[in-house]
């Protein structure tokens, strides 16, 4: 489990922006919808969004929520989008690469 949290780092960002691509959502559904694939502390995702509105990758807004206070929702911008485009695309040569080198080695080892 401990090494996985270093793949993880990498990825989170370009989970929720992938989230945020066709519906604004909110803090607690970006992290329920990233913990039912990736395993996630309570909070985890938090300095990550902050960071996304910093950079100007996303927005926020308040919307009234019917049962309980307004809540945060984090919106996609345009620049958000054009950098997701250039993550998911480094990250498929990434994983390309990864696979590549395990291949070659099981084919060196079975050979």
């Amino acid at each position: 489990m401990g090494k996985t949290n270093q793949f993880k780092k990498g990825v989170l960002e370009l989970c929720v922006l992938y989230l945020l691509q066709n519906t604004d959502r909110y803090g607690y559904e970006l992290t329920q919808r990233v913990d039912k694939h990736i395993s996630l502390t309570e909070g985890a995702l938090y300095p990550i969004l902050r960071r996304l509105v910093k950079e100007g990758y996303c927005e926020t807004y308040l919307k009234e929520s019917s049962n309980g206070p307004a809540r945060k929702y984090y919106k996609i911008t345009e620049e958000g989008r054009n950098y997701l485009i250039e993550l998911s695309s480094e990250w498929d040569v990434f994983v390309k690469n990864v696979s590549l080198i395990k291949m070659e080695e099981d084919n060196e080892a079975s050979g």
